[in-house]
């Protein structure tokens, strides 16, 4: 790996909101389930939603003709839906790359204040004067980046084409300037043995999942499998039975014979890990240990921002909703599609 010297992106804990989980009682739940259905079909929108979500809004996703996917497919399927209003229950990257792969529709989000750790700790400026002292390098970036981050890139990439796109890039000679996720860029740079510079950002949530402590769990459960997603740290990664994405993740959780799982991902996923397994156990990572902070305790605060009254609020609510509209610069949203498009054309 080749090593230079950069501040630390990471973010601390008091950069990270504290959330409250909601419980609502199970009527009011139903009602809004109800209304948001009804307002969905009223407005012609699809709802777009992560797996990382609340369970009933990805419910509400698949119920009503929607997406429930990684951030990959969240983004072809909002290209190819042919609604022209979208709602993208996620993280803001999600809503922004949902609006550059289509300009000419309306994007919205329950809120615009759900950021992702990795899009804040990769400050466009401080990433351009990184791409200038490294001009002979070829810029990928991980889609959990801005508009703005994604127009300085040459490939844009997820979780799930990750190491398939810099191996390709590798065989063709390219040294690869990579960000922002450190730990993602790591094991892809073990993986290919390619020449990559990386950023020093990382997920607030896969970050916490620690080795000792995953090691200990091992011990209480010896016979399950180890999902761990590649934005973990090395240590945990090399304790898995399976590295990958959160479509991957799910796949491998199908086609493992283990009975039970210990998962080191955000704990959104569990909905559709038991809804398609419903005869195998999942136990979530340990975020506990030494150096243990609890910034997320498996739980992205800013996809738990994503709630049934938000999301019931941004579709009844004419005057919300244009506030949690998504604009980006025509100019930058033209750049980034460059980057995403070539992506997308490599996995197609």
């Amino acid at each position: 790996m080749t090593q230079f010297s950069l501040p630390d992106y990471t973010l601390t804990s008091d950069q990270v909101p504290l959330v409250p989980s909601l419980s609502l009682p199970e009527v009011q739940r139903q009602q809004l389930k109800s209304e948001i259905k009804a307002q969905l079909k009223a407005l012609d929108a699809a709802l777009v939603a992560h797996y990382y979500v609340a369970g009933d809004i990805q419910e509400l996703a698949e119920e009503t003709g929607g997406c429930v996917s990684d951030s990959l497919e969240m983004a072809r399927f909002g290209r190819d839906h042919p609604a022209q209003t979208l709602i993208v229950s996620g993280v803001r990257f999600m809503g922004e790359t949902a609006k550059i792969l289509s300009p000419e529709k309306q994007v919205f989000m329950p809120t615009l204040n759900a950021e992702c750790s990795l899009d804040l700790g990769c400050p466009p400026e401080a990433f351009a004067e990184f791409i200038d002292q490294h001009a002979d390098r070829t810029v990928v970036v991980y889609a959990n980046t801005s508009a703005r981050v994604k127009a300085l890139a040459d490939w844009v990439v997820t979780s799930s084409c990750a190491l398939e796109i810099i191996t390709a890039l590798d065989r063709a000679g390219e040294k690869i300037l990579w960000a922002p996720d450190q730990h993602l860029g790591g094991y892809i740079q073990n993986q290919t043995k390619a020449d990559m510079l990386l950023w020093s950002g990382a997920c607030v949530v896969h970050e916490e999942f620690k080795t000792q402590a995953l090691e200990d769990m091992r011990r209480v459960y010896p016979d399950a499998g180890v999902l761990v997603h590649p934005e973990s740290p090395a240590g945990v990664i090399e304790l898995a039975d399976a590295v990958g994405s959160t479509s991957a993740i799910i796949n491998a959780a199908r086609e493992l014979p283990n009975k039970e799982f210990i998962v080191a991902t955000d704990r959104g996923i569990f909905h559709k890990l038991r809804q398609l397994n419903p005869d195998k156990v999942f136990i979530e990572a340990p975020t506990a240990g030494d150096g243990a902070t609890c910034r997320s305790c498996a739980h992205c605060p800013w996809m738990a921002m994503n709630e049934l009254k938000c999301l019931n609020r941004v579709l009844g609510d004419a005057i919300y909703r244009a506030q949690n509209e998504i604009h980006i610069d025509s100019s930058i949203a033209e750049r980034a599609r460059l980057p995403l498009d070539r992506m997308l054309g490599f996995k197609a």
